[in-house]
């Protein structure tokens, strides 16, 4: 019989700990048991009405069925240029500075392909995002984790990298809001790693998908809108969390021209295009009316207020973050974050991912997405309460 070898470059990647947590959620419900399930961050809200009409009505014509082709269409490219214009002052060229994807993912999985060669360092924040670690290292790069601790506001402490690693560098990634962590980053540390960049000549990517699930007031800006940013960075952003449209795959990357050129080449050999419907419903939702965003924000904002209230109650405390859809929780216990987890899911019929999962950075903690109803989250805060006492 023969055998299968997989290749070198796919030895590096990993799913293991996301994969163990899943089978156990399934097996938990195949048990029989009432699982509450915050290990995905997938939203559990609908696209708002008017979305949800563009795309059928794109569905009843004929046209829509054909290819698209990978750059998007020109009212996709336009309506990003618009969105970007009115909601941070960054002015965009709709032929040179966007190209659409097929979700954040796509550009980040295929970015590194485009600028890496084997061995150059590609700078990833630990804890993070996997496909920040899992696009460079099928790209062959050395990968270089920068740590985010709390005692540095979850920022990378970027005096503590060495001339010699920056020298090496290619690129540097960033994530705020971020993902797992729901921290923030402040104007002033955009502004000194675009400084690093133009010193050491590396791109820098910024994943910007969560600059609309903001509350108390708080708003992020673009890297973007950073003097000079564009001379050294791409943005990337997707229509998956601000409007509920993560099973459509729609999203854009912004920036450099260079840069897009590049991926734009690769992705032309790639596939051919975005579901016409689909950038449809992309393009109401970009030149809508903003209230189903707001509505949206002021959701899981009570959400976060339900948890970490519910939390406090009997002593578990965890930081009320300003953006994004999760908790970033410390494990209560003594216990290492896979194990909390698989006891949390045990006892109480909650699934929440190790934050081990994220980095080696992540133990000690654990990440909650808040993709259940009011009512849900509150149960989760009672179980939990009552599991924890004994």
């Amino acid at each position: 019989m023969r055998v299968f070898q997989q290749a070198d470059r796919l030895k590096g990647l990993t799913s293991a700990i996301f994969t163990q947590v899943d089978t156990m959620r399934k097996q938990a419900i195949a048990q029989g048991q009432d699982v509450i399930t915050l290990s995905l961050g997938s939203p559990d809200l609908a696209p708002a009405p008017h979305i949800v009409a563009a795309m059928k009505q794109a569905l009843d014509d004929d046209l829509s069925y054909g290819y698209t082709l990978s750059k998007g269409t020109p009212d996709f490219l336009s309506a990003v240029t618009g969105w970007y214009a009115r909601k941070f002052n960054v002015k965009l060229d709709p032929a040179t500075e966007v190209h659409s994807l097929m979700g954040s993912q796509d550009g980040l999985a295929h970015i590194g392909l485009c600028l890496v060669n084997p061995g150059d360092v590609v700078l990833v924040p630990d804890p993070g995002y996997p496909i920040f670690f899992a696009g460079p290292l099928v790209a062959g790069a050395e990968i270089v984790t920068m740590p985010l601790k709390p005692e540095n506001a979850y920022l990378p402490d970027l005096d503590a990298i060495s001339p010699e690693v920056l020298k090496r560098a290619k690129i540097m990634i960033l994530n705020y809001p971020n993902n797992p962590l729901a921290a923030t980053a402040p104007r002033d540390f955009f502004v000194k790693v675009v400084e690093l960049a133009k010193k050491y000549s590396f791109l820098v990517i910024h994943d910007f998908a969560y600059s609309e699930l903001v509350f108390d007031g708080y708003r992020p800006d673009s890297f973007l809108s950073i003097p000079g940013a564009k001379d050294v960075a791409i943005e990337f952003h997707s229509l998956s969390k601000t409007y509920s449209m993560a099973g459509c795959r729609v999203a854009f990357v912004v920036g450099n021209a260079e840069v897009i050129a590049l991926l734009g080449r690769l992705k032309s050999n790639f596939d051919y295009g975005i579901f016409h419907a689909i950038q449809q419903g992309a393009i109401a939702a970009l030149n809508g009316p903003d209230d189903c965003i707001a509505e949206t924000a002021l959701r899981y904002q009570r959400r976060r207020d339900i948890l970490v209230d519910g939390f406090a109650r009997f002593g578990w405390h965890v930081e009320r973050p300003k953006a994004s859809m999760y908790l970033w929780a410390p494990v209560p216990t003594k216990q290492k974050s896979f194990d909390f987890v698989a006891d949390l899911l045990k006892n109480t019929g909650v699934a929440v991912v190790p934050g081990i999962a994220f980095g080696e950075c992540g133990e000690g903690y654990i990440r909650i997405a808040l993709v259940q109803s009011e009512a849900r989250l509150a149960e989760v805060a009672a179980r939990a309460e009552k599991w924890l006492a004994k």
